[in-house]
């Protein structure tokens, strides 16, 4: 029962996130954690999002950026690495309550700044990539703040969902490695997350048809509310530890 619950839960959460380019971690991670604990959540829930992000990639293939991702991947990866070795000495619930407190800020902040004309050329994502590498490397997902840059960069609906998946990916990748490195990641946990990945797969591949009927207005307004509960579920998981 236990991992019907959690299946269905991440074919759910894979729909949301297959729309506006994540979601799932904040649906599931407090799901895992209860159901495998705090220090298990964490790698499965990395495991599971890399094929989540493979599948809005295989979906969006042709809209992939590639010029922003080839800017963005060349400084994330480096600092995925070096975040996911901080992680092994740094307190959780500080990293957590940061970023959770960010992630709300992040919805004035940014229409402030599209207000402003805040305009982001593709060269400018090896800053984003290095600040967003290394904290990815730290948490299960910081998807929430990619946001803000690649809307400005100008990416909306499937451009968007592929060219940061792309970017998700490699991430994932480098930080799956690290964990492996340091015994962080047992094949047993690598199972566990590749099961839960397969229903996030099947969810975003649902998920096209609400994208195509959505307007970037829309997309946009859909993020903003994503984005207050990414920070309310952090703070919330920093409390519980």
């Amino acid at each position: 029962m236990m991992w019907f619950a959690i299946l269905a839960l991440g074919l759910v959460s894979g729909t949301l996130s297959g729309i506006v380019g994540f979601g799932a971690a904040i649906i599931l991670m407090p799901v895992l954690m209860m159901a495998f604990g705090p220090q298990e959540a964490v790698p499965i829930m990395a495991m599971a999002s890399m094929l989540a992000n493979l599948s809005r990639v295989l979906v969006w293939w042709r809209d992939v950026d590639w010029r922003a991702n080839a800017y963005y991947c060349v400084a994330a990866v480096p600092m995925a690495a070096l975040g996911a070795r901080t992680l092994l000495v740094l307190q959780p619930w500080l990293v957590e309550t940061a970023l959770g407190t960010l992630f709300i800020a992040m919805v004035p902040a940014r229409r402030w700044l599209l207000g402003q004309g805040l305009k982001i050329e593709a060269r400018h994502f090896l800053l984003v990539g290095a600040g967003i590498g290394f904290l990815s490397g730290m948490v299960a997902s910081t998807g929430p703040i990619n946001t803000p840059f690649f809307l400005a960069y100008g990416l909306v609906k499937g451009a968007f969902l592929a060219t940061e998946a792309l970017g998700s990916i490699a991430i994932g990748m480098t930080k799956a490695l690290v964990f492996r490195r340091f015994d962080a990641l047992p094949v047993e946990t690598v199972v566990k997350g590749l099961v839960i990945g397969a229903s996030l797969m099947i969810g975003s591949r649902l998920a096209k048809r609400f994208v195509l009927a959505l307007d970037p207005d829309q997309f946009r307004t859909l993020m903003d509310a994503l984005l207050v509960c990414a920070g309310l579920v952090l703070i919330w998981a920093a409390a519980l530890h």
